[in-house]
């Protein structure tokens, strides 16, 4: 079946769901002696379940060998090849350099005047649980409770939502959407490949890291039950992770002597001990700098990194702390006064966190920006250059390619163009820091998903197709 074909049909297949009931105890024998666990049944268990439920479906769509010539091609790796070709095969990137021969097999894409980067990744959306368009019933976002880790945002995603295609024709390929910021701790991440699917799985980023997200400041304290300060906040997440260390310390005795039957299940708190355990990346919605160094001081309580401050319009203030604890920050271009804790934001936030050696990373979490997240980093790079900073192009992309990358834990696979890493590409129709330049193809995994001069590959959701027309 043709690539574009394919994508119309997983746009048109409807979606279908199915339940399964969980037990609170793992499975024994019908004579209810207690069934032996082998090694891969135990690393389930450790992760949280028993089998391979949940696990990534994605699969890349076939692809045709493709050589762009005479594009400037930036990297985001330190180097920008003027007239430069770029080579994809075997659905990774092949070869970059000038004057490549061009293979026998190989679709051949005219780049004269055009730019050429990674594809973007957007570190913290809401695409799929904050659906567009925005309607109550697409609103799958926040549950209510101090903490609820034991969420996980792919049960809520929609994937037919309109946004993920636009996310794609903007140069977007692959986003973190994470649950709301209405608790202590939300729940967990969901790393995606932003391609037409049927299910969650099915966008899933084949093993990505587990993402925990949690949230501080005005949104979990803003409720009419506890907590309603920030000492309730703090005092919330630190009993909460007392909790988790002893259902970590019983689960991990358990699993290094498997006799008896293992402790009893508790979904929240298995989230937790990955967390504790090193094998999940926490993500937390902070705007203050107060608020980010309390939840450095409880991460180093607990043993536990933080991966990236979400929104952090105040990381240029502690800039040096996370620089030293190798923290992230995710944040906007310019938002900044839209309530008290996000009044001291300023627009060269991004880069003064950057001039510190920290990680930088410019972030939507919005259904619009995600479109133009190219547009976002090249205002923050004005900023920073208009503050005096001297900062260069290739630093400015990896704002929103190889650092978010990094804050996902796929940095080993995307965010840069380097030979061996997936070939998720972006042909941009002029300078990507202009604000008229537009997405002109995009590839995945090798593969052609969007072409804003071929109207047969500019995929759209069975939502936008609309219903059946009425006469008057």
């Amino acid at each position: 079946m043709p690539a574009l074909s394919r994508l119309a049909c997983l746009f048109a297949v409807a979606l279908l769901a199915g339940c399964a009931g969980t037990d609170s105890l793992a499975p024994s024998s019908p004579s209810g002696a207690q069934t032996e666990y082998d090694a891969a049944t135990r690393e389930n268990m450790r992760e949280g379940t028993y089998n391979d439920a949940f696990t990534s479906s994605y699969e890349p769509l076939p692809a045709t060998p493709t050589l762009i010539q005479n594009a400037t091609v930036m990297t985001a790796a330190g180097r920008t090849i003027e007239n430069g070709d770029l080579l994809m095969r075997s659905r990774q990137i092949d070869t970059l350099g000038t004057d490549l021969p061009v293979p026998d097999d190989a679709r051949v894409v005219d780049g004269s005047g055009m730019y050429v980067t990674p594809g973007l990744i957007d570190s913290h959306s809401h695409l799929g649980v904050s659906a567009t368009p925005e309607v109550g019933p697409h609103y799958d976002n926040n549950e209510v409770g101090m903490a609820t880790p034991q969420l996980w945002m792919e049960h809520g995603v929609w994937p037919q939502g309109p946004g993920f295609a636009r996310a794609l024709a903007g140069g977007t390929t692959t986003a973190l959407l994470l649950p709301g910021s209405g608790d202590l701790i939300e729940g967990r991440g969901f790393t995606a490949k932003l391609l037409p699917a049927r299910t969650p799985q099915d966008m899933k980023f084949p093993d990505a890291p587990g993402t925990l997200k949690m949230a501080c400041g005005e949104n979990p304290k803003g409720g009419s039950n506890f907590p309603t300060t920030r000492m309730g906040t703090a005092a919330g997440f630190r009993s909460t992770f007392l909790d988790a260390r002893n259902y970590r310390e019983q689960w991990d005795a358990w699993l290094a002597d498997p006799t008896g039957a293992p402790p009893e299940r508790n979904l929240g708190m298995e989230t937790l001990a990955q967390v504790l355990r090193g094998d999940m990346l926490v993500q937390v919605h902070c705007y203050r700098a107060d608020d980010m160094t309390t939840i450095m001081e409880i991460a180093q309580e607990f043993d536990f990194d933080v991966r990236s401050f979400h929104h952090a319009v105040e990381a240029y203030k502690i800039r040096d702390l996370l620089a030293e604890r190798d923290i992230s920050a995710s944040m906007w271009s310019n938002w900044w006064g839209f309530k008290m804790e996000a009044f001291d934001g300023i627009p060269q936030n991004v880069p003064l966190v950057h001039e510190a050696g920290a990680r930088a990373i410019v972030h939507s979490d919005d259904d619009l920006e995600i479109q133009r997240l190219h547009h976002e980093a090249a205002k923050a790079l004005r900023a920073g250059r208009e503050a005096g900073l001297d900062i260069s192009r290739n630093e400015a992309l990896r704002w929103i390619t190889a650092h978010p990358a990094w804050a996902l834990g796929i940095h080993d696979r995307v965010g840069t163009l380097e030979p061996g890493k997936n070939a998720d590409v972006v042909l941009w129709s002029g300078d990507p820091f202009s604000v008229y330049t537009k997405a002109r193809r995009v590839w995945m995994d090798g593969a052609l998903v969007y072409d804003r001069t071929d109207p047969e590959r500019q995929p759209r959701s069975d939502f936008e197709l609309g219903g059946p027309r009425t006469e008057n």
